[in-house]
């Protein structure tokens, strides 16, 4: 069987077990896994990522991997991989490109950081059903995320809980276009079709943790997303 097979029988394993489960029981360890079914650790840690983006799972750094409260109210920043998860979609994540770059004054400005710091540029591209739904671009400190272009993770926001670096609060701006020749190819959309514009900025305390362009189809379902007070 095959990599992307793997994970999803491991995803779809570990979902069962979170489902007759009491929220706050732990799931099986990664070594646990990686010895069930025979896989990298990448593979395994891919899987239970996707569950923790959805809700199902919760990471607790240091302590290990629990089932979540299914009726706990989501916390006031979550990504878009669960947002996506939220409207009952199954998203497929597909990488364009990863490629290191040094900020300029308005990136320097937006993370805190010094003109010249190392950011990575992450151009990711998201489908639900085979249908392509959205283009993000996302800039984040390279040091956050070493590995990215070895390992790109499933969810970003699932990568940083597990480095203890998830954002406590973000800004989106909001916004209307057409869609440009580049973003049309991508999105199998028509050069000039409206598409909506999210533009985030999202930090932990005041470290700087990412700065995301994201393009969505014009008719991609609505995003639900609901903020805490």
């Amino acid at each position: 069987m095959g990599r992307a097979l793997k994970h999803v029988e491991i995803r779809e394993y570990v979902r069962g077990l979170a489902l007759e489960s009491a929220p706050g029981v732990a799931t099986p360890s990664e070594r646990d896994l990686v010895d069930r079914f025979g896989v990298a650790r990448m593979t395994v840690r891919q899987a239970l990522d996707a569950l923790v983006a959805e809700g199902v799972l919760e990471r607790h750094p240091g302590r290990g991997t629990f089932v979540a409260d299914r009726d706990r109210v989501p916390t006031a920043v979550t990504g878009l991989s669960q947002e996506l998860a939220r409207c009952g979609l199954v998203v497929e994540t597909r990488t364009i490109a990863v490629r290191r770059l040094a900020a300029g004054p308005a990136l320097a400005a937006a993370f805190g950081v010094e003109v010249g710091h190392q950011l990575w540029l992450w151009q990711r591209l998201r489908l639900a059903e085979g249908r392509a739904i959205c283009l993000s671009e996302t800039h984040l400190p390279a040091a956050m995320l070493p590995d990215l272009v070895e390992q790109p993770p499933p969810s970003l926001y699932a990568a940083l809980e597990a480095r203890d670096l998830r954002p406590t609060w973000a800004e989106d701006t909001l916004s209307a276009r057409t869609a440009t020749e580049a973003e049309a190819a991508l999105l199998e959309a028509a050069v000039g079709e409206p598409v909506l514009c999210r533009h985030r900025r999202a930090t932990r305390g005041q470290l700087g943790i990412e700065v995301t362009d994201t393009v969505f189809r014009a008719d991609a379902q609505p995003l639900q997303i609901t903020l805490r007070g």
